[in-house]
């Protein structure tokens, strides 16, 4: 074998092992699927609310109760870059809540706001706290598809919190409180019935 021969070989295989390390359990660049299409395993359901798989889409409806409801994840999160999809039907007024955690069905913790247009998708409210921390400018507005699959991703590292919403950025955000936070991930039914949103291809990637 030729000294240039055994360099090649030994250049690709460092590429290979480098194209392997990279690649999480799922095969995509590290990313771990949170919804395997079929039920509701790994997640931890709170309150009363509908939740169930129609058709490989995780649905959260409002019942009889109209109350708040919450599906979070069964392992907890510090850094990460979350991407999911969203399709809202009916009243789609939802969200992402990260680094929070449950007593019943009070959450505390930060949500990325999903609701129908002109209510902020993309913002950052505190429950049971500041309230609303960030709100994106009314000029993003016309980001949000109504009654079409939404592409939402959320990066959190340390104390600075990104939002997009297909593709555009929404806000940034630091703030101390949420850097000193770990916690699930969930979904939101909003209370005052009427709420039916769709999701889907939920991934996260740890930071």
């Amino acid at each position: 074998m030729t000294k240039q021969l055994y360099s090649l070989l030994l250049l690709l295989l460092t590429l290979s092992a480098c194209s392997i390390s990279t690649k999480g359990k799922d095969g995509k660049n590290g990313s771990t699927s949170l919804f395997n299409g079929k039920d509701l395993t790994g997640w931890i359901e709170y309150g009363r609310e509908k939740w169930y798989v129609e058709d490989g889409n995780l649905v959260c409806e409002s019942g009889p109760y109209k109350e708040y409801g919450y599906l979070g994840t069964e392992k907890t999160f510090k850094d990460f870059d979350l991407t999911l999809e969203f399709k809202q039907e009916a009243n789609g007024n939802s969200g992402v809540f990260f680094r929070c955690s449950f007593d019943g069905v009070k959450v505390s913790g930060w949500q990325a706001e999903v609701a129908p247009k002109g209510s902020h998708t993309g913002g950052i409210y505190e429950s049971y706290g500041r309230g609303w921390l960030i709100k994106p400018t009314a000029a993003l507005d016309h980001v949000l598809k109504e009654n079409e699959w939404n592409t939402m991703r959320i990066r959190c590292v340390g104390d600075e919190v990104t939002t997009w919403l297909n593709d555009i950025r929404m806000i940034t955000l630091k703030d101390e409180k949420i850097g000193q936070a770990e916690g699930q991930i969930a979904l939101q039914i909003h209370d005052g019935g009427g709420i039916k949103v769709r999701w889907r291809n939920i991934r996260v990637t740890k930071i």
